[in-house]
């Protein structure tokens, strides 16, 4: 969707003099922007006790925003041994990180275990007797497989490679039990920017559900679900949001019921990124070239490796051209890319454009920068920070060419036949 009304009074009154003084392309995010949508999601669960925002790392991962989410009281969801060291960096410790495995090797679960450990979420059984030291505390990803479909994005579960199915379940939290694990938890993933609330409901009242259910075969109780992430963004100008609210009252509601029956409920964990800082991102991008042949062409000097979600997945972000409107005319906007797919828009509907003109590219806060890759030694932009006093920051730098190329300087080292 087009940006906020308060990122845009924020940039664009600054958007020339940015792009003067660091160059482009690059991706800038709305600090305050951020911390507004943070507070607001703290806001509506207020009313579950021990309620706690988990930020997923892979969305957007960059010290300057996991600092925002330490100062927002956000604990960070991890998948990987660097994810991990960027959270501890930025002041998580212990359960203030999730660790979330995938095929995971022996080297991530002892990164897990060090400076304090984190919360271990398993996603396979058979990771129990891989663990070298199991903590106290143990979650499992939960597949429900045919008891429910995905949502358009994630899919059919049974199809996905993640969890621990509805049969192993119960024997999963047994072994765990048995091995000598004492505090529980209970994690799913079933969505993907999902726009509609109620799916997110249908997940904790699941999630709910089966806590019930294994606290009474094994008479254990859980100190929490983690209901995912997934809550999504209206990336098309005409989509409606996520209902935020409402999602919390009804969630807020099955809890109370809960604590009624059982006299306690777990705590309510999500672990979003899109949803946090999602909107709140731009990638700006310079118009370089007009190319006319069978369509109209718009070449700007940012390409797939700055944002491939369009090519990856066909999706749509919106585009501006600060300072145009009207004149409108149907162009491609794509890179440089050796490739037919490295498009940001196509046969889009945009104010004309020449060369030299500023484009945004919105809803590049989540999976944009994170998603980079160096196909054709293209490399990845810079990455800034519009502060809430107005001040502009880097907060990383363009890679180099020094950088593509250093990892082709090594020692000779070759095994003889």
């Amino acid at each position: 969707m087009p940006m906020s009304k308060g990122f845009e009074n924020r940039l664009l009154p600054r958007l020339d003099e940015i792009a003067a003084h660091f160059g482009t392309p690059f991706h800038i995010y709305d600090e305050a922007g951020i911390k507004q949508t943070g507070n607001h999601l703290k806001q509506v669960f207020s009313g579950i006790e021990g309620f706690r925002e988990y930020y997923a790392v892979k969305a957007l991962p960059n010290p300057g925003i996991l600092g925002i989410m330490q100062s927002l009281g956000f604990g960070y969801d991890c998948s990987s041994i660097a994810e991990l060291l960027l959270s501890r960096e930025a002041g998580g410790h212990g359960e203030d990180i999730m660790f979330t495995s995938n095929n995971t090797n022996q080297e991530e679960f002892v990164c897990a275990a060090e400076n304090g450990g984190s919360i271990l979420n398993l996603d396979d059984i058979s990771l129990l007797k891989k663990v070298p030291q199991l903590p106290d505390l143990i979650c499992f990803r939960y597949n429900p497989g045919e008891r429910r479909t995905g949502n358009h994005i994630i899919g059919n579960p049974v199809e996905a490679k993640y969890g621990v199915t509805h049969d192993q379940i119960l024997d999963a939290y047994r072994q765990a039990k048995e091995m000598g694990v004492t505090r529980f938890g209970l994690h799913t993933m079933l969505a993907s920017n999902e726009l509609n609330y109620t799916y997110m409901v249908e997940t904790s009242d699941m999630l709910l559900e089966m806590v019930e259910y294994i606290s009474k075969e094994l008479d254990i109780t859980f100190e929490f679900i983690n209901i995912g992430g997934g809550l999504g963004i209206p990336y098309q100008p005409e989509d409606d949001p996520l209902d935020i609210d409402a999602m919390g009252r009804e969630i807020t509601a099955h809890f109370d019921a809960f604590k009624q029956r059982q006299g306690y409920a777990p705590k309510l964990f999500v672990e979003s990124g899109r949803y946090i800082t999602g909107p709140h991102g731009t990638l700006v991008t310079r118009a370089i070239n007009r190319k006319e042949i069978y369509r109209t062409y718009v070449g700007v000097d940012a390409c797939m490796s700055s944002l491939m979600r369009p090519g990856l997945y066909g999706s749509y972000h919106h585009i501006t051209v600060p300072g145009k409107s009207g004149n409108e005319e149907v162009v491609d906007v794509a890179g440089s890319l050796c490739e037919n797919n490295d498009k940001f828009a196509t046969q889009r509907t945009l104010p004309a454009i020449q060369d030299g003109d500023l484009l945004c590219i919105h809803d590049t806060g989540a999976h944009g920068h994170a998603m980079g890759f160096n196909y054709n030694a293209r490399l990845r932009p810079q990455e800034l920070m519009l502060h809430e006093d107005g001040s502009v920051e880097l907060i990383r730098r363009a890679e180099t060419l020094d950088d593509h190329l250093a990892t082709l300087k090594f020692e000779r080292d070759v095994l003889g036949a």
